[in-house]
């Protein structure tokens, strides 16, 4: 696995996929690559004989400067909803007014969180007693 690619199908022939079609062919993992058996293409085997794809459309990457998605890519057809802003309807509470770590470079980072916005930080310090006998 090296990354996700969003894709758009392209039809060979000139049949419309149905929802049902195109869910089948995605649960199947070998389908997620370019190089996967596609209907309507023709493929030589090692014996020479002619072997038909099983699928009539190829995924190609939806940026052109892309790269093709492989075997172990995820691909995906339509962009995930984003997570910075509040959407009921799909139960995103959005990200305003949550802590984020400023050094952090992951998923709790500002970077990623606060979704550009910008950020306030604040530095806190705590003096506190302890039980330290010298």
């Amino acid at each position: 696995f090296d990354g996700a690619s969003r894709v758009m199908v392209t039809n060979n022939g000139n049949q419309r996929l149905s929802s049902n079609k195109m869910a089948a062919t995605f649960s199947n993992p070998a389908s997620n690559s370019i190089h996967s058996n596609h209907a309507g293409a023709v493929e030589r085997s090692r014996s020479g004989r002619k072997k038909k794809y099983k699928y009539n459309f190829q995924l190609k990457p939806f940026n052109p400067e892309h790269k093709p998605p492989d075997v172990k890519d995820l691909v995906y057809l339509e962009p995930s909803p984003g997570f910075c802003d509040k959407n009921p309807k799909l139960g995103i509470d959005g990200t305003r007014g949550r802590f984020c770590n400023d050094t952090s470079i992951g998923v709790d980072g500002c970077d990623l969180m606060c979704c550009g916005r910008g950020y306030t930080t604040k530095e806190i310090v705590v003096v506190e007693r302890c039980l330290c006998t010298f």
